[in-house]
């Protein structure tokens, strides 16, 4: 596991601003627990049956808090790197997040992903895999007032959650094959991991 280095003036401010102490993530699913049937939407606003998608192709799951997050917008990016291989494996990733639809399609560098990114506005299901935590009113306040960082513009919701940034890879049966979640949002599991992961689990995934 590796930290992805932020050298962006932007990044050096922002980072500052999101020293919270989070609480430490629940009991989130594990490796052999099978994944909730959950609705997500995508970038047009569609209904994503994750279950339904996931029983046609396996997948790996990345969540991460937004596109007003540089420390996301940097990993989605890293993920390009290694799309190919998991599609060669017979993966499909998905990237979920509270955006909503309409900013889902602001997301920087959205054009060069090539994969499919997924809102979770109502944060139903961070919920279900349990890794969503509670933002403090007075660090939504700060985001908003000093770092123009609106969360509930980003989500459309009041209820200021966010999920814990995790990457699960899960068979077609549903069932969780890898999972690895941390609260620290600085730090993120690095793509070559997430790859090995994955590739381990392509036999029984399919």
């Amino acid at each position: 596991m590796k930290r992805i280095p932020f050298i962006t003036l932007l990044s050096l401010a922002v980072s500052s601003a999101f020293l919270v102490a989070e609480e430490k993530p629940p009991a989130h699913l594990k490796t052999g627990d099978p994944i909730p049937d959950v609705v997500l939407r995508d970038a047009d606003g569609g209904e994503f049956k994750l279950r339904e998608h996931i029983a046609k192709q396996p997948a790996v799951l990345i969540f991460y808090r937004g596109g007003w997050c540089p420390f996301c917008t940097k990993h989605l990016m890293a993920l390009v790197d290694i799309k190919d291989k998991l599609v060669a494996n017979g993966y499909q990733l998905l990237a979920i997040s509270t955006d909503q639809p309409a900013k889902l399609k602001e997301t920087p560098n959205r054009e060069k992903l090539g994969y499919t990114l997924l809102s979770d506005s109502d944060m139903a299901t961070a919920k279900a895999f349990k890794i969503s935590f509670q933002v403090p009113d007075e660090l939504v306040a700060k985001y908003k007032s000093e770092y123009q960082i609106d969360l509930e513009a980003a989500s459309g919701k009041t209820h200021h959650l966010l999920p814990h940034p995790a990457v699960f890879v899960v068979g077609k049966d549903g069932v969780i094959r890898f999972a690895h979640v941390n609260p620290d949002y600085k730090t993120r599991l690095d793509p070559e991991a997430i790859l090995n992961a994955a590739t381990e689990a392509a036999t029984p995934a399919r």
